[in-house]
Formats: C-alpha cells, sequence, structure tokens
C-alpha cells in the first residue's frame, strides 16, 4: 500500500469514531440544559412554598411527584413544607415577585389584594363539599383564578382548607337560637363580625394567640374554625361541644408566578396541569378522610360532636340572608357577580 493510502486509510478510522462517538452521546440533563427526550426543553428547577395542613403537605408531595413524573425530569420541584418560606402573605407577595414560583395559601390574605376573596368570607354561601366544589371547579371558581393574573399570578386550582365550626362550653348548638348572648371570638373580619351579630351573639376580635388561654379561663365562650385547627391547637381540650354548623368554606388557593409559567414549554404546561388535577382530586379526598379521624379522636375524648342537617345549616343561611351579609360581601368585591350565581 502507497504512503498517500496508508494515510487516507488512517483518517477514514479516525473519521468514523468521531462519528461513532457523536451518535453514542446522550444530551445533558443538567440544570438550563436540554432534558432527556426533547431537544428544545430546558430543565427548570421550581421553588414551591406550601402551608402546615397535613392534607396540603400531602398533596405537595403528589403535585411534585406527578409533575416531575409526567414533565419527563424536565421540572423538578424543590418543596417547602409548613410555611418554611414565610407565612400565607409572604409566600404569595414572593410569589409575585418572583423568588418563589408556587405558592399555596388561604384565601383570607389574598383578599386584601384581590377583592373577590372576600367572597370565601360569607357565611353559608356553601352547604356542603359538593357544593364548594362545584362553584370552585365551574366558571366563578375559574373566574377568580383567571383574574389573579392581575396580580403577576397564575392561578393553577383551588385546595381545601375546610369549613369553619363553632365550639363552646356552654350548649350543644344546632340552630341559631342558642348562640345567642354568647361571646365568640372571631377574627378581625366586618363579615364575620356582622354575621354573629346577626345571629345574636357577642363576636369578640381577639389575637389568635391568646385563644386557648381565652377559652380555658372562660373570658370567651366559644370560637369557630375549621376541625384541623381545633386540633391542631387542642381546643377540644378546653371545649365541651363541637357543632359541626360548617358557616364558612374556606379553601386554598394554588398559584404560580405568571411570568415564570408562561416561560414554560407546551410540554412542561401539560405537566403543570396533569399535576393540578391530580393533586387536588388527592388533596380534597385526604382532608375529608383527616376530619373524619379528628371526628373520631375528639369522640373518643368524650367530646360532644353535634352534627347539622341541611335544613338545620339553612335556618342559619336565612338569618344571614335576611341581614344583607351577602349584599355586604358583594360591597367589597370586584365580581359581586359571583355571590349571586353561587346562590342560585
Amino acid at each position: 500500500m502507497s504512503k498517500v493510502k496508508r494515510i487516507l486509510a488512517i483518517l477514514m478510522v479516525g473519521l468514523m469514531l468521531v462519528i461513532i462517538a457523536t451518535g453514542c452521546s446522550k444530551p445533558s440533563t443538567t440544570s438550563g440544559e436540554p432534558a432527556s427526550g426533547d431537544s428544545e426543553e430546558k430543565v427548570v428547577t421550581l421553588k414551591f412554598a406550601n402551608v402546615t395542613s397535613n392534607s396540603a403537605k400531602d398533596a405537595g408531595v403528589k403535585f411534585k411527584e406527578v409533575v416531575e413524573a409526567e414533565s419527563n425530569g424536565s421540572i423538578k420541584v424543590n418543596l417547602f413544607q409548613d410555611n418554611q418560606l414565610g407565612d400565607d402573605r409572604v409566600a404569595i407577595e414572593t410569589t409575585q415577585f418572583g423568588d418563589i414560583d408556587i405558592a399555596a395559601s388561604s384565601t383570607s390574605p389574598l383578599a386584601t389584594m384581590y377583592a373577590d376573596f372576600y367572597l370565601f368570607d360569607a357565611p353559608y354561601l356553601f352547604l356542603s363539599n359538593e357544593e364548594a366544589y362545584a362553584a370552585l371547579d365551574g366558571e366563578v371558581g375559574q373566574g377568580i383564578l383567571n383574574g389573579l393574573e392581575s396580580m403577576g399570578l397564575k392561578g393553577l386550582t383551588f385546595w381545601e382548607n375546610g369549613f369553619r365550626n363553632f365550639t363552646n362550653n356552654t350548649i350543644a348548638v344546632s340552630k341559631p337560637e342558642d348562640v345567642r348572648g354568647l361571646k365568640i371570638r372571631t377574627m378581625e373580619n366586618r363579615v364575620h363580625l356582622a354575621a354573629w351579630s346577626a345571629l345574636g351573639a357577642n363576636p369578640t376580635p381577639m389575637a389568635f394567640t391568646e385563644l386557648f388561654t381565652a377559652l380555658q379561663q372562660g373570658t370567651v365562650d366559644g370560637q369557630e374554625n375549621p376541625l384541623g385547627i381545633i386540633d391542631a391547637n387542642k381546643f377540644e381540650e378546653v371545649q365541651k361541644y363541637i357543632s359541626l354548623t360548617q358557616h364558612v368554606y374556606t379553601p386554598y388557593v394554588v398559584t404560580m408566578n405568571l411570568d415564570k409559567y408562561n416561560s414554560l414549554s407546551d410540554n412542561q404546561k401539560a405537566a403543570i396541569q396533569k399535576a393540578v388535577e391530580a393533586s387536588t382530586k388527592f388533596q380534597r379526598e385526604a382532608s375529608q378522610n383527616y376530619e373524619k379521624e379528628i371526628l373520631e379522636n375528639f369522640e373518643a375524648k368524650g367530646v360532644n360532636i353535634i352534627k347539622l342537617t341541611n335544613d338545620e345549616k339553612a335556618e342559619f343561611q336565612n338569618i344571614i340572608n335576611d341581614a344583607e351579609i351577602f349584599d355586604l360581601v358583594k360591597e367589597v368585591m370586584d365580581n359581586p357577580k359571583y355571590v349571586d350565581e353561587i346562590l342560585k
């Protein structure tokens, strides 16, 4: 073989080795690089600030599992439970700024920033979980979520915080006249204050941190909160009666920074949606299961549980309606039509 032919043969072998090596190499999946299976998608890491509720924490884990699987690893979620990144208001505001990507929050802190969330201060707007889900997953809920875009947020879904229920040490409350004259600790919320006054009670705003001692010493006769809050703060130890009045339904709202959401690929957005749907179904079921466990534990401790029928709750609702509490809520909302649509 001539010298020229040997050189050409060596060059051809070298070229083939380069082609083989290039064809066998795999794309990088480090942050900012294309993910496997999609040469155009970049790996995105999302910071998720979650609340203290057990069902919400479980749902946060479910969201992380589903979105990472559905995105083929192009979305990673760093989950911060138990308000580690700040209380609800801080988490929402930080999500607006973009330092947090996703946040779950109760609706009360949001109402001062986005008035349509005052809807969830209205007593007896819903008489069951099913009624609440129908509204949250329907046009009213979607309208509220869409409105969050004006705040730089993408409204993802509503999880369940739960119905507020009434506890006291005086009487097994099952009808409106049972609360007359009772001194009830409430939030500093004009809708709640007006509602309890209409029912004939004596609403008394008080810092939550002072409530256990006030109940223990009889400074107030009772209080109202979701079962998870009652359980977590051991109010059943100083309250004889827990009436399932279910007078106010309070959801959690899960939001995402709008710019971050818009920066995602279509496939990543689809993965977010699948995770939203799966975690919402999971969380609502978990919330109700936790409440059943809480009630069983309360009964085992000798607490009197009073379960109201829909007809009994409707008696409270009628008084609220006659006192024009719903009109008070509508006055402070941007879209008061939502109240009317639900009341239909």
